[in-house]
């Protein structure tokens, strides 16, 4: 498994220990900045980040933010991504199980480092469940493109 993991300055005390904490793992990880915790422009690196993923040269991706939030949104802009700011192992392994989630975001300023493992274990560690949720999920995807697709008939 490899992931790719970025973050910004809010994220970067806890980027750096989720890193160890992978490689312990014997998880392969390309940690795609910053360098250090200088003020930095957090849609840079969740785009390094989500380019990775959905070009196939990572299996998942980890963003570390203030809220997980900023990172969620942008790189959900890039196609192919799923991702969502998660705040616990329940939501991590839903966001997996029904969702097929290849973009995690964390928060660095309101989670904790120890919840943020916990977290990024449960997401890891959860397969998709397929069935009803891959037409979903199919749906999702199908949004992704240079036009707007029509609005779905609902009963």
């Amino acid at each position: 498994m490899r992931i790719a993991i970025a973050s910004d300055h809010a994220g970067f005390d806890q980027k750096q220990q989720l890193v160890a904490y992978l490689a312990e793992k014997g998880i392969e990880v390309d940690d795609c900045g910053p360098a250090n915790d200088y003020r930095v422009d957090y849609p840079d690196y969740a785009l390094l980040v989500a380019l990775e993923v959905a070009k196939g040269q990572a299996d998942f991706g980890v963003l570390i933010c203030g809220t997980g939030i900023g990172m969620a949104v942008t790189a959900d802009k890039v196609p192919g991504i799923r991702a969502a700011s998660i705040t616990s192992p329940e939501f991590a392994r839903l966001s997996r199980a029904h969702n097929n989630l290849n973009v995690i975001t964390l928060s660095g300023r309101f989670v904790g480092i120890e919840m943020n493992m916990r977290i990024l274990d449960a997401f890891l560690a959860t397969p998709f469940d397929g069935g009803r949720h891959a037409i979903r999920v199919n749906k999702i995807m199908a949004l992704d493109g240079d036009t707007l697709p029509e609005p779905p008939e609902l009963i």
